[in-house]
């Protein structure tokens, strides 16, 4: 039979082996040691699984994106007006996007954060919940012991045994003032061997009731609501934070509709382009067939035909890019057999503003600057916790208890004590204190630090919201402004272009200055298009920086609720508690056109009338011989007469 020294003297040598003398990077060691095998073996090696091996997950069926070389723009087409643009991206809002380039990233939010963080609240108050525990337990025991003869030669080793049974029942509560309650009723039971005790069974019961109360440290509502306090903020935050990632969401689709209006309109900018410098190379091979010029008059037709056909590739590109990006921040899927069509037209009144009212707005609304007070209100929080932690600890502490015994005597009769026959009770003080309260007095200078620093970042953001504010109303009557004036420059470049075409057509102008007509041309209907959409977007960016974009549009935010375990866990009914706070939709504010947004610009060719007049008068007239150089040129006042392009002389 092994000893328990011996037994205990392997264990203990078992465990030196534990630790090697010395280990090698390289040696290859057993994973679990031999001796112990019903320890779970260390983790030696990094276990990795192969992406094969984890789960798969569905993903949206698409068709193929188009491209520039596969526009497939013969599929149907999809009437989007701005109002149902929002509406779509709310619905799908679940992960809160914003655009980073051309593609919709997830912000960080989402509609479950604020019913996350509120969780938080519970999570404080259950501090001062009643709190409940029982203790049941029966023991056996059996201690050996030796009795010695009368002459204390010999001795025989003995065993007395008892058998217990105990009942303690607590319950205790935290109260908001830091005082700590607690009832308590304890029952005991001990059964030992007959005439060893006077009384078998024994049974010894009381009740009891104490109560602490902090004095200094840990005293007082102000300091143990602190943390529910804090909880609530943080709930705020997240609220504000995810209203932020919303507001950034709206402003997203806003700018998204309209670059896709503006690269529409530019695309058929650049599409009369193409088709005027086609018409005008037309017109040069036919002159260099009909000998009026060389053909090196016509190498630069071809040359800048070529150009804009480059530049038209580049313009259906962005077309796509910029309806990619409306579908990403839209939730949609990259490509489906319908092509969206913007049909909401672009605002192009003067919009007018108070600027004391804009800054009072931002104050109020801006979701960084409501943060920023929550965070300043956190902070005098925490200050008034820590102040209350620089404090002493001093709590006073009573107990009251009453005891009570019951019992059978040897000879049978069983006797008892009431409970108030014997009490006990206890009164008393606790002091203690850390000389110089060095740490608690570092942690309050921290706190009013801390303050001191987010009061001035919060006047730092309202100094910033101002300016960003300023730009804002810059940049509004700027584009306003540029948008007026451009077009002015388009008007204009129109009419120079319709002359210069003319002059070209009868050889009185060189094709230098019709590209330069055709480029200044597409160049101001395009700045028309991006001017008015930077001043629709800009609109946008104004809501946005004073914080009421949402408010603007009527969307709120609404609690959904879910069941979950309830206060009497698994034994009750399932209780309902907030799940997400998912955006309303919005309400119309946009109107809403029957046709394609770009139509707004006017999109009409200048130059239709006049190539199917050129073209018939081709057909009418015979082939054309250059005038001899002596001839006089007719005055160009002429070619503005009704009927078309002048014939030219034939040569003699």
């Amino acid at each position: 039979m092994v000893s328990l020294r011996a037994l205990v003297g392997r264990l203990l040598l078992g465990m030196l082996s534990l630790f090697p003398a010395s280990h090698c990077a390289h040696s290859e060691t057993p994973l679990a040691e031999p001796w112990l095998p019903w320890i779970k073996p260390e983790q030696r090696r990094i276990s990795v699984r192969h992406p094969t091996q984890l789960p798969r997950v569905s993903l949206p069926a698409t068709p193929r994106p188009a491209t520039v070389s596969d526009l497939q723009w013969d599929v149907p087409v999809r009437n989007l007006s701005l109002d149902e643009a929002i509406r779509i991206a709310l619905a799908n809002s679940e992960v809160i996007r914003v655009l980073g380039g051309v593609t919709a990233v997830r912000s960080g939010s989402t509609i479950y954060d604020v019913a996350i963080a509120n969780n938080a609240i519970d999570v404080a108050q259950g501090r001062f919940d009643p709190t409940i525990s029982v203790d049941n337990f029966w023991s056996h025991i059996e201690r050996p012991g030796v009795d010695f003869d009368p002459g204390g030669l010999t001795g025989v080793i003995t065993g007395s045994q008892s058998d217990l049974y105990d009942l303690d029942f607590q319950l205790s509560k935290t109260n908001l003032s830091g005082g700590f309650w607690t009832f308590g009723v304890s029952d005991d039971t001990t059964r030992r061997p007959p005439a060893t005790f006077q009384l078998d069974p024994s049974i010894s019961n009381s009740l009891d009731v104490s109560y602490t109360q902090p004095l200094l440290r840990g005293a007082g509502r102000l300091a143990n609501q602190v943390p529910i306090v804090l909880a609530r903020i943080d709930t705020e935050r997240s609220f504000f934070q995810y209203k932020s990632s919303v507001q950034q969401l709206v402003r997203d689709v806003i700018g998204a509709y309209w670059n896709l209006v503006s690269a529409r309109t530019i695309l058929w900018a650049r599409e009369q382009q193409v088709s005027q410098s086609a018409f005008a190379l037309e017109q040069a091979e036919g002159q260099v067939l009909a000998e009026q010029i060389s053909a090196a008059q016509a190498a630069q037709p071809r040359v800048s035909l070529a150009n804009f056909k480059s530049i038209l590739i580049g313009a259906k590109a962005d077309v796509l890019q910029a309806e990619a990006a409306l579908r990403s921040i839209l939730g949609l899927p990259p490509y489906d057999p319908e092509r969206v069509t913007p049909v909401t037209p672009p605002n192009e009144e003067r919009l007018q503003f108070e600027w004391e009212s804009i800054i009072a707005l931002a104050e109020q609304y801006r979701p960084d600057i409501i943060e920023l007070k929550l965070v300043l209100e956190a902070d005098q929080q925490n200050n008034i916790q820590a102040r209350n932690l620089a404090l002493p600890q001093l709590n006073a502490v009573g107990l009251y208890r009453w005891n009570g015994l019951e019992g059978v005597l040897p000879i049978g009769d069983r006797i008892s004590s009431s409970l108030g026959q014997n009490t006990d009770w206890t009164l008393g003080i606790n002091f203690s204190v850390p000389l110089g309260l060095r740490a608690s007095r570092a942690q309050l200078r921290q706190t009013e630090l801390i303050i001191a620093r987010d009061r001035a970042n919060l006047t730092q953001q309202l100094l910033t919201a101002s300016h960003i504010l300023a730009a804002n109303l810059r940049n509004l009557d700027q584009f306003y402004e540029q948008y007026r004036a451009n077009q002015e420059t388009r008007a204009a470049a129109r009419e120079n272009l319709n002359y210069q075409l003319k002059l070209y057509s009868v050889g009185l102008e060189q094709y230098i200055n019709v590209l330069q007509a055709i480029v200044s041309w597409g160049d101001a209907v395009s700045s028309e298009a991006q001017l008015l959409a930077l001043y629709n977007i800009e609109q946008a960016n104004l809501e946005l920086q004073t914080g009421t974009i949402l408010e603007t549009h009527d969307v709120f935010f609404y609690e959904e609720r879910y069941a979950s375990i309830g206060p009497l866990s698994c034994m009750g009914q399932r209780a309902c508690y907030p799940r997400a706070k998912p955006p309303t939709e919005n309400a119309p504010l946009y109107p809403e056109g029957d046709e394609p947004s770009e139509e707004f610009f006017d999109l009409t060719d200048p130059q239709q009338d006049e190539r199917e007049r050129q073209k018939q008068n081709r057909e009418l007239l015979p082939p054309l011989n250059p005038p001899p150089p002596s001839e006089p040129i007719e005055s160009p006042a002429l070619l503005q007469q009704p009927g078309g392009v002048l014939p030219v002389p034939e040569s003699e």
